[in-house]
């Protein structure tokens, strides 16, 4: 029965980390609906600067990207598209992030996604020696070294924020 249960808690993003061997945590917490990214930190009494959010766009040549920034920033859409080459980017609509990701809104990892797309991550998770970003499901999050995350996924460190 255990190991039921244990199924049913791990998502695809902790089974990338846990099967790439690196270290992290892997922290839950009870919410019954999608809280802000702010509010997570504050929840889990965390340094807002330090949790990511992860935020997916598509480009005007019809390609999708993953931005990740510090929950209580912004993102600056015009420097996201420069960091990928694109003219200009647009988030994708809240419906259309479950069957393009797998991933829901306000749960949505950038590990474990239905396909793998070019991801970019604010330049201030360099600052840290772990960040924290979603698990792969609401009221779930991964806590890892920035480079273990660009290991696994390759990301391009850059400014994101406005």
């Amino acid at each position: 029965m255990a190991k039921q249960k244990d199924k049913e808690r791990k998502t695809n993003a902790l089974r990338e980390v846990e099967a790439a061997g690196f270290a992290h945590r892997f922290i839950t917490f009870e919410s019954p609906e999608a809280l802000s990214g702010v509010e997570v930190a504050a929840l889990l009494g965390e340094d807002p600067d330090r949790v990511f959010k992860t935020l997916v766009t598509q480009g005007k040549s019809g390609e999708h990207y993953v931005f990740m920034i510090p929950v209580a920033c912004e993102l600056d859409l015009k420097k996201a598209a420069a960091a990928v080459g694109e003219k200009a980017v647009a988030m994708i609509k809240s419906k259309e992030l479950l069957p393009l990701t797998g991933y829901v809104h306000g749960g949505c990892s950038p590990l474990g996604m239905k396909a793998k797309f070019r991801t970019s991550i604010d330049e201030t998770a360099q600052l840290y020696d772990a960040i924290l970003f979603s698990g792969g499901r609401i009221g779930c999050q991964i806590e890892m070294a920035p480079g273990d995350l660009d290991t696994l996924i390759g990301l391009t460190f850059v400014d994101l924020t406005v």
